[in-house]
């Protein structure tokens, strides 16, 4: 019986003998990424242990983008010495503005197909996105890996998931996971890994790819991996990134379950409040009032996600009594977006850029406080009560059009019904 593509990705990583779902493999890491929200743990082990000799340490990124900037003396000190760390062992540091972690990993060149990269962070599943094999550890791994370059791990069983057809415009990846996780729920596919595949996926480009393969982590997946394809290699080629080593599963692998799903009869969906696997159409609750819209993230914080704001609210302005933030996932996107002219535009919409970040997300800047009864509409991953600082406020999750049209008219709205909402990644706007 032949194999799937993470259980090829463990093999070649663990001495290139046979295994299968279950089996428990040490596995030699190809890169790694720590975050500020878990280095200080990593850097407690180290000193813990004695470690003087890390010669994993070059191929690790330390990335400051959580506590970014830091809102308060412990962070500002966990900088630093994340900063002097990075300088006496040779590892790679992205300092604040520079993005978030998911995000500058592929665009620094870290990973390429048939990787196998550990980060400090659930939704480091995103480097599937490019046929890797992503997933998220501890600070305390971390440690390890930098001692070693090698990890434990327990081969996940894997669902195949076809994506048949192509998104409608309008309609995005976005709202693929949403209809995931409304049809199996938040942990759904608890340790198990996703593979993504079909002409859905074919059709879409890496900013949407990235999307579907990070939602995974809402699901509880161990990793969601796409098969590679030009689109892949042309974007890895850009970016620098180590010559490809494309993995594809047998034709008989073994699936612990196989869903196919029809892409183009889908529309765009919403989580309501409080719960990420609460999803609906969103006609089904178009005019709710909103107070709050926020775009970026590590999931929808990508250029194709702000060109879809912009494409809507050009020229245009945010309802009266709407506030909007927009987060670029990289300095790289948000210079880009520059160039391209849609910060002006959604700067004239009455929107606010912030500099590249995850604190908004997370309200670890205190930069999204919500007031009492308040509600925002998000492209980010989560809706926790309580997420943005308030938890009798209400956190509703949509795709970056569905955000945009909301913030445009002051309630839920389907970007298809409004002036730009059925833009398409090739720029073009359907009839």
């Amino acid at each position: 019986m032949g194999h799937t593509i993470a259980e090829k990705i463990l093999a070649a990583h663990a001495d290139g003998k046979a295994i299968r779902a279950g089996d428990i493999v040490v596995a030699r890491v190809d890169f790694a990424m720590v975050h500020d929200g878990r280095a200080a743990n990593a850097l407690k082990m180290i000193a813990k242990l004695g470690v003087k000799d890390l010669p994993f340490a070059p191929k690790t990124a330390f990335v400051l983008d959580h506590y970014s900037p830091p809102p308060n003396i412990e962070a500002a000190n966990t900088h630093s010495a994340m900063r002097a760390f990075a300088d006496q062992h040779g590892a790679v540091l992205y300092d604040i503005g520079d993005g978030i972690c998911h995000q500058v990993m592929p665009e620094g060149g870290h990973l390429t197909c048939g990787d196998l990269i550990v980060g400090t962070d659930t939704h480091s599943v995103t480097y599937g996105a490019f046929n890797a094999l992503g997933t998220g550890v501890e600070g305390t791994d971390l440690s390890a890996v930098m001692m070693t370059g090698k990890l434990w791990f327990r081969v996940p069983e894997t669902i195949r998931v076809e994506l048949r057809g192509r998104l409608q415009p309008g309609v995005w990846a976005k709202d693929i996971t949403l209809s995931m996780l409304g049809r199996f729920g938040a942990e759904g596919a608890n340790y198990r890994a996703i593979e993504y595949a079909g002409t859905a996926v074919s059709a879409m480009e890496i900013d949407d790819r990235m999307t579907l393969a990070n939602h995974a982590a809402e699901l509880g997946a161990k990793a969601a991996i796409l098969e590679a394809d030009d689109k892949t290699f042309a974007w890895l080629k850009a970016h620098n990134a180590q010559p490809p080593q494309p993995v594809k599963a047998d034709a008989d692998a073994n699936y612990v379950e196989r869903i196919e799903i029809d892409a183009s009869a889908l529309a765009p969906q919403v989580a309501r409040q409080h719960q990420i696997d609460d999803v609906v159409g969103v006609t089904e609750v178009k005019g709710r009032k909103i107070n709050f819209a926020l775009i970026g993230t590590c999931t929808n914080g990508r250029l194709d996600d702000i060109r879809q704001a912009a494409a809507i609210l050009k020229g245009k302005r945010i309802a009266k009594g709407v506030r909007m933030i927009v987060t670029p996932a990289s300095r790289q996107v948000y210079l880009e977006a520059a160039r391209e002219g849609l910060i002006e535009a959604l700067t004239r919409a009455g929107a606010s850029v912030e500099a590249a970040g995850c604190g908004t997300c997370v309200n670890i800047t205190g930069h999204l406080i919500t007031g009492d009864g308040e509600v925002v509409i998000s492209s980010a991953n989560r809706n926790f009560k309580g997420r943005l600082g308030n938890d009798k406020s209400e956190i509703w999750i949509g795709s970056a059009a569905t955000v945009a049209a909301s913030a445009l008219t002051g309630t839920i709205t389907d970007p298809r019904e409004v002036a730009g909402g059925k833009w398409t990644a090739s720029g073009k706007e359907a009839a």
